[in-house]
């Protein structure tokens, strides 16, 4: 084979190669950014719940209720 070809070749396989990791470690980012993420919203949303008081529970509940059956679900 032609030098200039070999050289077509090692450059096709070393940029289809970066591109490879490049999304490979993207993918693994975008884990462990999802991960955090719901670890972190569980945590906020069980604090949430815990500083709410009974009054504000029961309006909560009664709005609920209530536009579920204007909607029907």
């Amino acid at each position: 084979m032609s030098s200039i070809i070999l050289e077509g070749l090692y450059l096709a396989i070393y940029g289809m190669g970066t591109v490879f990791l490049f999304l490979a470690l993207l993918v693994l980012v975008t884990i462990l950014m999802s991960r955090l993420t719901v670890a972190f919203e569980f945590e906020t949303a069980a604090q949430g719940i815990a500083e709410i008081d009974a009054k504000k529970r029961t309006a909560i509940a009664a709005a609920i209720q209530q536009h579920r059956q204007k909607t029907g679900g």
